[in-house]
């Protein structure tokens, strides 16, 4: 067992909490018993996730999307009602990482987007290593857009929607999970043949091929499984509580 406050200001200080500005709280959400001993980690707290985290009798649920969100509703009605009787209920602690998880060098997600696609870093486009969202880096082989995204598919378990921009050989990628596909005239402009992300605008293509850069949209959920697993794992090794990832599928 160890004690919330502990646990948080681990994951705190790992993912550098306070360097971020996010339009989210990071960190505690939902407060819930003192000790913890077993954690569920999944993408999104979702009621089909603290469900899960009931039955197995967990003592805090670890998200990357959590509760709070910028202009969003801030009354607690419907469905929002019925999540938090749910921690509150079942003194359940809910805590969770959206810009910090996605940008930390080794558990984040774009780090582990790379790992799987067998990218070999080389920046950040739009800041250090670390703390930028838009990173950029090689494949290990040859690959051509087509073999890209059946790569992609291999690696998430869905098909990417693929758009063509670029012909030929993909030598640079530029990668970014969860919703950053306007952030591809970044990722044209320096140099990228290539770049992947989650979700999909209708002016992303236009773009894209006018832009002569290939857009993978692999997947917001897909594309976001891999770094909360990570951190969950962290945790589990670095304080021997017991961990559980729990996968709520979702298409988009």
């Amino acid at each position: 067992m160890i004690l919330r406050q502990t646990l948080q200001a681990a994951i705190d200080t790992e993912l550098r909490t306070d360097a971020f500005k996010d339009y989210t709280v990071n960190g505690l959400q939902v407060e819930g018993r003192e000790s913890i001993g077993r954690i569920l980690t999944g993408v999104t707290a979702c009621q089909a996730l603290l469900d899960e985290a009931v039955a197995w009798g967990a003592d805090a649920v670890l998200v990357h999307h959590g509760y709070f969100w910028k202009n969003e509703p801030v009354s607690v009605t419907g469905m929002k009602r019925r999540r938090f009787a749910t921690l509150l209920n079942n003194d359940l602690n809910l805590l969770a990482y959206h810009l910090p998880l996605d940008a930390h060098l080794t558990l984040g997600n774009n780090a582990c987007l790379g790992r799987r696609l067998g990218f070999e870093v080389e920046r950040c486009l739009d800041g250090e290593l670390g703390q930028g969202l838009l990173w950029m880096g090689k494949p290990d082989t040859e690959l051509d857009s087509r073999a890209l995204a059946a790569r992609l598919e291999q690696a998430l378990g869905r098909t990417p929607l693929l758009i063509e921009g670029h012909v030929g050989t993909i030598r640079n990628v530029a990668w970014c999970t969860g919703g950053a596909q306007d952030m591809l005239p970044l990722a044209a402009e320096a140099g990228a043949d290539a770049f992947i992300s989650g979700e999909i605008s209708e002016r992303t293509t236009h773009m894209a091929r006018e832009m002569g850069i290939t857009y993978l949209a692999a997947g917001h959920h897909a594309t976001e499984r891999d770094g909360i697993q990570a951190l969950g794992e962290w945790l589990k090794g670095r304080f021997g509580i017991e961990h559980r990832f729990v996968d709520i599928d979702n298409p988009a």
